[in-house]
């Protein structure tokens, strides 16, 4: 695919961390993008000076035609909401206006504005607790939190909207994103953030004294939560394909999972965070948290079969690296990026 045939990408969200990271890969990859972020838990400074930059929302359906005839956009990237499980319970409405009101609106202007094609960022929360640790996207979506109704929601407006209007969608249910650019560019500066790399590199570098670890009676190999963490850059890299599968072949849709198919261990994470530092994160145990599966691990052959993806980053110890060396450049240039730790 050369560049004259790569139409402007909207990224939506494309302040945030996943989003930032989407920007920087499209770029890499040659493709022309733009992005509407409304800045409540995304930095300016993520997103590239020659990048088109729109500060508003995605409901926005006037600010959403000005961009896309100004643009002459022919994808969606919506990474747009509202991400934390805990939050959602204690505020349901609020995650089902930002996360599901929010992305009917979007559809509603990309189907005016004829855009072909949108690649939506799910997530692993709508399997719930499922009855294997191990899931295909043929797994029952049975969510145990609004978080993850509110995206299945939106996945099945997609749905509906794909098979009404013949968007061209491609869903992608990520496990657990960590990690940051490798070049330095672009990372995790959400303040108060509850992902646990990120939470053990603040622990690692002084900004907390401990982490706590939520159960340690599970059903696993050492008691604690499993997980499959796959790099930031890994999973926009599938992005990337997935939009030029859209692109090379359309009128077809795609669900697939985004890991690697390997757990670890909430220690397994804290032990390797301390072999990076040298140091040793003083480690905290509490109960569990209610609706926490033992394993969450994602069977990746379905987009390993649809699309040529190549993950460069599948090691603990390398995203760790990553994300602490991103950590550290945060922590050291707060007078030149105000906002890199401030509130999100």
């Amino acid at each position: 695919m050369n560049a004259g045939e790569k139409g402007a990408v909207l990224v939506t969200g494309g302040a945030g961390y996943i989003g930032s990271h989407a920007v920087l890969a499209l770029g890499d990859a040659g493709w022309p993008v733009a992005v509407v972020d409304n800045l409540s838990t995304g930095f300016r400074f993520a997103v590239p000076d020659e990048v088109p930059f729109y500060e508003g929302d995605i409901a926005n359906s006037a600010l959403l035609e000005q961009i896309f005839v100004e643009q002459g956009i022919s994808a969606v990237m919506h990474f747009a909401g509202s991400v934390v499980v805990p939050d959602s319970v204690a505020d349901p409405l609020a995650y089902y206006d930002n996360n599901t009101a929010k992305s009917r609106a979007l559809i509603g202007a990309a189907v005016r504005a004829g855009v072909p094609r949108l690649i939506f960022s799910s997530t692993a929360a709508v399997y719930g607790v499922p009855e294997h640790s191990t899931v295909t996207e043929d797994t029952p979506c049975q969510p145990i939190n609004p978080y993850g109704w509110s995206k299945l929601m939106t996945e099945q407006m997609l749905a509906d909207t794909s098979a009404a209007h013949g968007l061209d969608v491609c869903v992608l249910r990520y496990f657990n994103v960590a990690g940051a650019d490798p070049q330095g560019r672009t990372g995790q500066s959400t303040a108060g953030a509850t992902h646990l790399i990120k939470v053990a590199c603040e622990a690692a570098l002084g900004g907390r004294e401990h982490v706590a670890v939520y159960g340690s009676d599970y059903d696993t190999p050492d008691g604690t939560g499993v997980r499959d963490y796959i790099h930031v850059s890994d999973l926009v890299a599938a992005h990337v394909l997935a939009l030029e599968a859209l692109v090379e072949q359309p009128g077809r849709s795609l669900t697939m999972n985004c890991g690697y198919g390997q757990g670890y261990s909430v220690l397994d994470v804290l032990d390797a965070v301390d072999r990076a530092t040298g140091g040793r994160i003083e480690r905290v145990m509490q109960p569990r948290r209610a609706g926490d599966p033992a394993a969450l691990v994602a069977d990746p052959s379905r987009i390993r079969a649809a699309l040529p993806w190549m993950p460069q980053y599948a090691d603990l110890d390398t995203i760790v690296t990553h994300a602490l060396d991103w950590e550290r450049r945060i922590a050291q240039t707060d007078a030149t990026y105000p906002d890199a730790a401030g509130s999100a």
